[in-house]
C-alpha cells in the first residue's frame, strides 16, 4: 500500500525537471529566432545556458528541490527574453515606462532582481543541506552575502566585456546613459535576495522537508 501512493509522487518529483527543461529550450530557440543582436544574445543567455549544464550534470547527485528548478526556469525565461530584444529595448520594460512616467526602460532592473530572488534560494537550500547551518540569522545572512558577490562578479564581466569590445558592448551593458547603473544592479539583487527568503522560506522548508522524506 505504501509504495503503490509513492510512486505516482516519485514520478512526479523526477518528471517535472525534464519537462521544465524541454519548456526552457523550447523558449531558448524561439529567443533565438531574429534576435535583435545577435553577439547580445549571445552574451545575454550564457548565464542561463551555463546554468542549466551545472544543474543537469549535479541532477543524479545532488538533486534540488522542484521550488529551485522552477525558479530557475523563470530566470532562465528572464534573461531570454531581454537578450532576445536587448533589455533596453523589451516592449514590457517600454510598456512600464509609458505607464509609471519613468526615464528609462527599465527591465533590466527586473533581470538583476531575479539575479538575487532565485540565486538566494538556491544558496539557501545548498547550505542547509551541506553546511552545519541552521536556519536563522546567520543563515539569512550569509545567503545574501553570496547573493551580493555572485552580482559584483557579473558586473565584473560587464566590466570585461566593455574593455574587449568597446562601444560594441553598449546594448549587453544596457546602462542608458545612468552613471549609477552598477549601483543599481547590486541594490536590486541585494532586495531580490531578501525579499526572496522572507517571501519563500516557509514553502522552501515545507519541500525540503518532503526531500527528506
Amino acid at each position: 500500500m505504501t509504495s503503490s501512493h509513492a510512486t505516482p509522487a516519485n514520478d512526479s518529483r523526477t518528471s517535472e525537471p525534464l519537462v521544465l527543461l524541454g519548456i526552457g529550450l523550447a523558449c531558448l530557440v524561439v529567443s533565438g529566432i531574429k534576435p535583435f543582436d545577435r553577439l547580445t544574445w549571445v552574451e545575454e543567455i550564457f548565464p542561463a545556458v551555463a546554468g542549466a549544464l551545472i544543474f543537469v550534470a549535479l541532477y543524479n547527485r545532488f538533486r534540488f528541490t522542484p521550488l529551485v528548478y522552477r525558479l530557475v526556469l523563470l530566470h532562465a525565461l528572464i534573461l531570454m527574453l531581454g537578450g532576445h530584444y536587448s533589455y533596453a529595448r523589451v516592449p514590457l520594460g517600454y510598456w512600464a515606462q509609458e505607464l509609471f512616467h519613468f526615464t528609462r526602460n527599465h527591465y533590466d532592473r527586473v533581470g538583476h532582481f531575479a539575479q538575487g530572488f532565485v540565486p538566494a534560494i538556491i544558496a539557501r537550500e545548498v547550505l542547509l543541506r551541506r553546511t552545519p547551518l541552521k536556519r536563522g540569522g546567520w543563515l539569512f545572512f550569509l545567503v545574501v552575502s553570496v547573493c551580493l558577490g555572485f552580482s559584483a562578479f557579473y558586473e565584473f564581466t560587464e566590466w570585461w566585456t566593455a574593455l574587449i569590445e568597446g562601444d560594441r558592448a553598449a546594448d549587453f551593458l544596457g546602462t542608458q546613459g545612468d552613471p549609477w547603473d552598477t549601483q543599481w544592479d547590486m541594490f536590486m539583487a541585494f532586495s531580490g535576495s531578501i525579499i526572496a527568503q522572507l517571501l519563500l522560506s516557509r514553502v522552501h522548508d515545507r519541500e525540503l522537508a518532503r526531500l527528506k522524506q
